[in-house]
């Protein structure tokens, strides 16, 4: 059988390695208890999660690329079809931003980690 998909890995919450086990451990972004805890090994393969003090600093500019591609592609929208609102674009871009910081959060991890850990083949059995 093939390897799991990394994108498919970094949206859907799954170990880079296994393509089974939760990255995170709450399905939610929005928890607002428990939004950042990561498991720190794969519950399905053991992968470790967390390969070293640090690793995740590299996440914050994938972080800041995931925002400014996305208020590049929500300013275009909103000058294709609202020329004539762009004082709601500035008025609405930070609340949007604000709400989506833990999916972006998550996301940068996921990111992250998926470029260094490489998909395992899956055997069958």
């Amino acid at each position: 059988m093939s390897a799991p998909n990394r994108l498919y890995t970094v949206l859907f919450n799954k170990c880079p390695r296994c393509g089974a086990g939760d990255f995170f451990i709450t399905k939610s972004a929005y928890n607002l208890k428990n939004f950042d805890k990561m498991n720190r090994q794969c519950t399905h393969c053991g992968e470790n999660l967390v390969p070293e003090p640090g690793f995740y600093q590299g996440a914050l500019y994938m972080s800041y690329a995931f925002y400014v591609i996305f208020m590049l592609i929500y300013f275009l929208v909103f000058v294709h079809f609202f020329e004539a609102y762009l004082d709601y674009f500035l008025i609405s871009i930070i609340p949007v931003l604000i709400i989506l910081t833990p999916y972006f959060y998550r996301l940068a991890r996921r990111s992250w980690l998926a470029l260094f850990i490489a998909p395992e083949a899956r055997t069958e059995r």
